[in-house]
């Protein structure tokens, strides 16, 4: 026997008689296929099968050292109790009933024949299957190709808020998704399924209509993270139920917000109240707004144009949302921040309507409507309240120095002909003001990092940096917002940048002299700019209070290299010329050469001198001694010539060991003044 009797027993045990009869019922009338055995003996063994029920059925039934080990169906029951059903059950019954038949093929290495025989069975079931599976598959596809839709139905909790959607699928007649997990998993797997008589399809994306394909990838999304879910929490949750429910996915705020992109523009079932409506998600706004009335004399009211309550007001995770009878609104930011926002005032105050006197009108009208905007609708009473309405605001900027060159902003405000500080805080004004506008002008100042100067009612700004980034930053915005003044003081205190109009250079009694007079710094100040910009600051702040800026400026640049590149002592520059040892000629002349836009004049000498040093002019005007010239290679006699270039200037040269002039392989006659040799013709070695 293939099966030990045992383990039949106890699978009809642990079934009950309902079940063991059903599973004779599905054995007998041939509705189990044996779909693969791996066979060890009666006590180790695996069986899969399909039994067809209300639908086909995948089974899997594992027994190892004559207990059973693994047990699954996709069948509900087997969801229920995670035991044997009915359709594992007539598995194993077939299975026995075959084996029973055919005892004699047990498979045996030394029958051939009956092993090859089960072979045999085995292939044909298995091209059996795939011959149906092709079959259904063209049918299926023949019939449905892009015609099956999408249907969303969402039901709304107004106790919970919760808000959660279920879809069905179909063509002719549609049938509700049961479980999300299995729709993804048959989805990934490209899975043929029978979903009912009308409805069965390769689970591709091809076979949905092109209208609910965005609707399929939202789907699809959110069943992953619900497959993943329940497949990944405790086990002890197998007891109790499912993480995550798999017949619906929770919206949740970013999920109201995809769901939204997806369906805008659509109209979608909505249970609500146990009422099915169906509802429109739309992005054009809600008519809500609030109207000033009138009551009596010297008494208004603000009331809605709506039942507050019965709007729902739903949050998604960059939009609120608001949903009526007949509609989903996506508000927008503005909205939001207006009309929305009123709204919800009222409904947390419980409020239906805000009574106001004819002394609240000013208020009402410097700070709530320019707040909201449109959201109060004013009704045949523009002349009656014309004198609450503010003028419009024009704020004035004063901009001085003081005597410590702190930068002082003196402010006013005006509205038509009325002008006042509105730092003053007991000024008392019987006009309209706009208090919105007010706090936004004055906050600009606090962004600039101003102070408030409580003694002369005004803003004043101490500190560098800050006073720097206003003169080359903050000014701009404050021309384009505001009306600004500046006093003549204050235009002297501009950000300078350095010039140096002209250098003069010239070569007398062997010695370079450069003449720096024209430039617009005063030296006296040189010495601490240039620890400035070796520090890499952006600015310098001169003694008169003025601002050298630091930044990208060649000036400063040349002045640097030439101050440090030279060893000069700033003392030597406090009659604008320095002189120099004749051997900086070349580094002087890189330098100028930088200095574009500033006049450079040199003398005949100078130009001489840079232009004979000039590699080009070496070949011409030095010979190689003739008993060199034959020994010596091409960037030896260059090497000659620039050391004896050098000699004719009283410059001073280096031959190094890397330059590959092979000092050893020859004596040259030298006059360089590097070593200590006297001025005769001395042998020197390469």
């Amino acid at each position: 026997m293939l099966v030990n009797q045992k383990i039949l027993d106890n699978l009809c045990s642990d079934a009950g008689e309902k079940r063991v009869q059903k599973a004779k019922s599905y054995k007998e009338k041939g509705r189990v296929q044996i779909t693969n055995v791996e066979y060890k003996d009666s006590k180790n063994f695996d069986i899969h099968s399909m039994v067809v029920g209300t639908k086909p059925y995948k089974t899997y039934l594992s027994v190892r050292n004559g207990e059973i080990e693994d047990i699954t169906c996709n069948c509900e029951d087997y969801y229920n109790h995670y035991g044997v059903c009915k359709h594992t059950l007539a598995s194993i019954l077939a299975f026995s009933e075959e084996s029973d038949s055919t005892t004699k093929n047990i498979p045996n290495p030394m029958n051939n024949t009956n092993h090859y025989r089960n072979f045999k069975q085995i292939v044909n079931t298995f091209y059996n299957e795939e011959v149906e599976k092709i079959d259904n598959e063209e049918e299926a596809i023949l019939e449905n190709k892009g015609t099956i839709k999408i249907e969303p139905q969402i039901i709304y909790d107004k106790f919970s808020g919760d808000m959660k959607i279920e879809f069905k699928i179909g063509c002719k007649k549609m049938y509700k998704i049961k479980n999300l997990s299995e729709f993804y998993t048959r989805m990934l797997e490209k899975e043929f399924y029978q979903y009912g008589e009308m409805l069965k399809f390769v689970h591709t994306k091809e076979m949905f209509e092109e209208q609910s394909q965005a609707l399929l990838d939202f789907i699809l999304q959110y069943s992953e993270m619900i497959k993943y879910a329940n497949s990944n929490s405790n086990s002890n949750y197998r007891y109790y139920g499912k993480a995550l429910s798999e017949s619906s996915i929770i919206l949740g705020n970013s999920g109201i917000d995809n769901l939204f992109d997806v369906l805008k523009g659509k109209k979608i079932l909505l249970q609500k109240n146990h009422n099915l409506e169906e509802i429109e998600f739309t992005e054009e706004l809600p008519n809500i707004e609030f109207k000033l009335k009138k009551i009596k004399e010297e008494q208004y009211s603000i009331v809605p144009n709506i039942e507050i309550f019965n709007v729902t007001i739903i949050k998604g995770k960059k939009y609120k949302y608001i949903l009526d009878e007949k509609k989903l609104y996506r508000c927008t930011r503005e909205f939001e921040d207006t009309n929305l926002k009123l709204l919800e005032l009222f409904r947390r105050n419980y409020m239906t309507e805000v009574l106001l006197g004819k002394e609240e009108l000013s208020s009402l009208f410097s700070v709530l409507i320019p707040r909201v905007k449109d959201a109060i609708v004013i009704e045949n009473m523009e002349q009656e309240i014309e004198q609450y309405k503010p003028k419009e605001l024009q704020v004035k900027v004063y901009l001085d120095f003081d005597t410590n060159d702190f930068l002082i902003a003196e402010v006013k405000f005006q509205y038509d002909t009325n002008e006042f500080n509105p730092l003053d805080e007991k000024l008392r004004v019987d006009f309209p003001r706009n208090m919105i506008q007010e706090t936004k002008a004055l906050n600009v100042f606090r962004k600039t990092r101003f102070m408030y100067d409580s003694q002369k009612l005004r803003f004043i700004l101490t500190d560098n940096d800050a006073i720097y980034k206003f003169l080359t930053e903050d000014i701009n915005s404050y021309t384009q917002k505001f009306d600004v003044l500046v006093t003549e003081k204050f235009k002297t205190k501009e950000i300078k940048q350095p010039k140096i109009g002209k250098v003069g250079v010239k070569v007398e009694n062997n010695l370079l002299a450069i003449d720096l007079k024209d430039i617009d710094i005063d030296i006296k100040e040189l010495e601490e700019i240039m620890a400035k910009y070796a520090l890499k600051k952006k600015y310098h702040r001169l003694k008169d209070g003025s601002f050298i800026n630091l930044e990208e400026n060649k000036e400063i640049d040349f002045l640097n290299k030439l101050i440090t590149g030279m060893d000069i002592d700033y003392k030597e520059l406090k009659h604008g010329e320095i002189k120099l040892p004749v051997s900086r000629t070349l580094y002087l002349n890189q330098l100028l050469k930088g200095m574009k836009g500033t006049e450079v004049t040199k003398n005949v000498e100078y130009k001489d001198m840079v232009s004979k040093l000039d590699k080009e002019q070496l070949e011409e005007e030095i010979k190689i001694p003739e008993n060199l010239n034959s020994i010596l290679r091409y960037y030896q006699k260059t090497g000659f010539k620039w050391l004896k270039t050098l000699d004719s200037y009283r410059f001073g040269g280096i031959l190094a060991d890397d330059m590959g002039l092979r000092k050893n392989h020859s004596n040259v006659i030298c006059n360089c003044r590097l070593c200590n040799h006297e001025r005769d013709e001395t042998s020197y070695s390469f």
